[in-house]
């Protein structure tokens, strides 16, 4: 369990979106919104990894092959990511 100190303004904003979306309570957005930020890190980072690959074959591929790759890639990302 954790305390969070915020300004009016801000917590005001937060009861709007609560009330608009349909939030079940304040605690329930806020999990929700930081369980978003959780996996936006994680996109970055297997975005970050894969940008690392590029142009790391030295041979000519077809599509089908690419197609390969990205499967495995994917896979191996997955993986890592639960």
């Amino acid at each position: 369990m954790i305390t969070l100190k915020l300004e009016n303004t801000f917590l005001k904003s937060i009861d709007n979106i609560v009330k608009k979306d349909g939030y079940q309570s304040r605690t329930e957005f806020i999990r929700n919104a930081l369980r978003e930020k959780i996996e936006e890190s994680k996109l970055r980072t297997a975005m970050i990894e894969i940008s690392h690959l590029k142009g790391a074959s030295k041979k000519g591929t077809n599509n089908k092959d690419l197609e390969a790759l990205r499967e495995k890639a994917f896979e191996q990302l997955d993986k890592r990511l639960k």
